[in-house]
C-alpha cells in the first residue's frame, strides 16, 4: 500500500477539479482502486503503488495545462487518461511568438498547435502557401488571422476572401435575395473568423469600402488582385481549371493562402479536384509553401480527431480492396489471355 500526498501548486484547484469535481471524477472512474480525496490545495491518493504513480503523474501533466496553456478541459483530461499526449501539438501560453494579431478588445490570437505555427511563420517568407488538414485544425481561422495582421501592420491594403460555391452534399436549391444574401451561406466561416478580429462597426466599414471583400471563386476571373491578401477556402472543391485561373490573379505585392482538405470533396462524382494536382506540380517552387496539417492540431470536440482518425481507416481499407479487386481483375485477364493464346 502506498500513500501519495500533493500540494496543487500555481494553478486554482476548482480549474483542476472542475466545476462540481468534473475533472477529478474522471480520474476516480479511470482508476477505480484507488483512493483519491481533496481538501483545499491538498491532494491524497492512497493504493498499490505502482498505480498511485500513475494517478500522481496525471494530475501532474493536468496542472502542467492548466499553467503552460491555461485551459484544461474534460476532453484533454479524457485524452490523458487514454494514453494519448495532449502536449504533442499545443504551444505554450509563455511563447510569445505564437501571437499572430490581436483581435476584439485585444485579446491575442494565437497559433495553438506546431503546425498552424509552421503556418503562420511560412507566411512571414512565402508569398503562396497551401495550408492542408482535416477539418477542425484551424487552417481557415489561422489564415484570416495571418490576413489581418498584414493588413493591420499595412503590407496589404485588402483583404479577399474567396470560396467555390459548392454544396456540401446537399441540394439547397434556390435562394431569395441578393448576390450577396444567396453567396453568404457558403462564405459564413470566413464571417465568423473576422467577427473574432474586429469589432462589429470596424467590421462593416472595412466592409462597405472593399477593404475586405467576400466573393465566390467564379467573381475572380479576369481581375488583376494586387496589394492585397488573399485566401482561397475550401479549395479541395476547385478543378484545376479553376485554381490556375485563381492563381494567374495575383499581382505583385499580393500574398495568398489555399486552404483545403483533401479528404472532404463535395464535387459532383465526374469532376476531380484540382488541389492534389496544384500541389504536385507547384510545392517545390520557389516562394510557394505546403503545410500539412494532422489530426493532432485539431482544436474541436475530442471526438473530431476520433472521426478523422475513423474516416481515414475506412478509406485506406477501401482503397486496399478496390487494389485487392484490380490486381484479381488483371490476373483473370492474363489467364483468359494465356488459355486462349494456348488454344
Amino acid at each position: 500500500m502506498s500513500e501519495i500526498n500533493l500540494t496543487i501548486d500555481g494553478v486554482d484547484p476548482v480549474a483542476l477539479y472542475g466545476e462540481k469535481n468534473s475533472k477529478l471524477n474522471l480520474v476516480k472512474g479511470a482508476f477505480p482502486e484507488i483512493r483519491i480525496t481533496s481538501r483545499g490545495d491538498k491532494l491524497k491518493i492512497i493504493g498499490e503503488k505502482k498505480i498511485t504513480q500513475q494517478v500522481k503523474e496525471t494530475f501532474e501533466k493536468m496542472i502542467r495545462m492548466l499553467k503552460e496553456h491555461d485551459e484544461l478541459s474534460t476532453d484533454t483530461v479524457k485524452d490523458m487518461l487514454n494514453g494519448n499526449n495532449p502536449f504533442k501539438s499545443k504551444i505554450s501560453k509563455g511563447d510569445a511568438s505564437s501571437t499572430i494579431v490581436n483581435g476584439r478588445n485585444g485579446k491575442p490570437i494565437k497559433a495553438k498547435t506546431v503546425n498552424q505555427k509552421r503556418l503562420f511563420e511560412s507566411s512571414e517568407t512565402n508569398d503562396i502557401i497551401f495550408a492542408i488538414g482535416p477539418a477542425g485544425t484551424g487552417k481557415t481561422y489561422t489564415a484570416v488571422a495571418i490576413a489581418v495582421r498584414a493588413l493591420k501592420n499595412k503590407l496589404v491594403k485588402k483583404i479577399i476572401l474567396t470560396r467555390p460555391a459548392v454544396e456540401a452534399g446537399e441540394n439547397l436549391g434556390f435562394l431569395p435575395g441578393d448576390l450577396k444574401d444567396k453567396v453568404d451561406p457558403y462564405l459564413r466561416p470566413l464571417y465568423d473568423a473576422l467577427d473574432d478580429m474586429f469589432p462589429a462597426e470596424k467590421l462593416e466599414h472595412f466592409m462597405a469600402n472593399r477593404i475586405i471583400e467576400i466573393a465566390p471563386l467564379a467573381f475572380m476571373r479576369g481581375r488583376t488582385l494586387d496589394n492585397a491578401f488573399i485566401i482561397l477556402d475550401e479549395a479541395q472543391n476547385a478543378s484545376s481549371m479553376q485554381l490556375k485561373m485563381f492563381l494567374t490573379r495575383l499581382g505583385p505585392s499580393a500574398k495568398c493562402i489555399i486552404t483545403g482538405d483533401i479528404s472532404q470533396i463535395d464535387l459532383p462524382h465526374n469532376q476531380r479536384s484540382g488541389l492534389k494536382h496544384s500541389i504536385n506540380i507547384l510545392e517545390d517552387t520557389e516562394g510557394i509553401d505546403v503545410v500539412y496539417l494532422s489530426v493532432d492540431d485539431v482544436v474541436r470536440h475530442r471526438l473530431v480527431k476520433e472521426i478523422i482518425i475513423a474516416y481515414s481507416k475506412a478509406d485506406e481499407r477501401r482503397k486496399a480492396e478496390k487494389e485487392a479487386k484490380d490486381k484479381e481483375r488483371i490476373a483473370k485477364r492474363e489467364r483468359w489471355k494465356n488459355s486462349e493464346e494456348e488454344e
